[in-house]
């Protein structure tokens, strides 16, 4: 039986860009049967219809909807719940990351060297980073995550994290917002779980094209590393 990767696509506010990654997702060639979960985190604009539109185009698509907005950790939780691959991996619904990059995360886990790969935006030639506020706070983060866990690491916050479905149930994430990036890192590290860094492109958009994670999120990130640390 052929082996699946479910691709989990927490969406808000995303009508602009949402079509676009979901054609990208479905183009990229993988020695893998694609499941595409699409998870609407209550969006106001009109992503609801782009993804009923979307699912009439392409049948490996799974489609939920929050009625209330609870976060990006919360989409992620709620697509994890619905996945049947048997490797997992996130993808944000704008386009700041490129889903070819998929074949390069897939290889170690292919060939059984790791568990769990991290896509590195700081690895290889730097692309993409235009809000300075963003790349900075992800080196601080990052620094921050490599002390505490006493595990070298280089993109903490990344969203390619690509995990067999056995080590995402092992995780059991409790996060509703941008802290799951933190969780999933701070779980992954202190349970010494191996993490191989892949070097990814990135494009970065700004926050008038619809960027969301502030600085707020940030200390939010900084309490989430420092609570799994000291904490079960």
């Amino acid at each position: 039986m052929k082996k699946k990767i479910s691709i989990i696509v927490p969406v808000y506010n995303e009508e602009k860009t949402i079509e676009e990654i979901i054609k990208k997702v479905n183009q990229v060639q993988l020695p893998l049967e694609k499941e595409i979960i699409i998870v609407n985190d209550a969006s106001e604009d009109n992503t609801q219809e782009k993804i009923k539109n979307l699912k009439k185009i392409y049948p490996n698509i799974k489609y939920f909807v929050h009625r209330k907005n609870f976060g990006k950790g919360a989409a992620i939780r709620t697509g994890l719940k619905h996945s049947s691959g048997d490797v997992i991996v996130i993808q944000d619904a704008d386009l700041e990351y490129n889903p070819e990059e998929f074949k390069k995360l897939l290889k170690p886990i292919l060939e059984n060297k790791t568990e769990v790969v991290f896509g590195s935006r700081l690895l290889g030639k730097l692309t993409g980073f235009n809000i300075p506020l963003h790349y900075y706070g992800n080196k601080l983060l990052t620094f921050l995550t490599s002390i505490l866990y006493h595990k070298k690491i280089t993109d903490m916050e990344t969203c390619y994290k690509m995990m067999t479905k056995k080590v995402v149930e092992s995780l059991n994430l409790k996060s509703y917002r941008f802290d799951i990036e933190p969780e999933i890192t701070a779980k992954l590290l202190k349970n010494k779980i191996k993490i191989v860094e892949i070097p990814i492109s990135y494009d970065c958009r700004s926050f008038k094209e619809g960027k969301k994670i502030t600085w707020k999120d940030g200390i939010v990130a900084i309490y989430t590393l420092l609570k799994y640390r000291l904490f079960n």
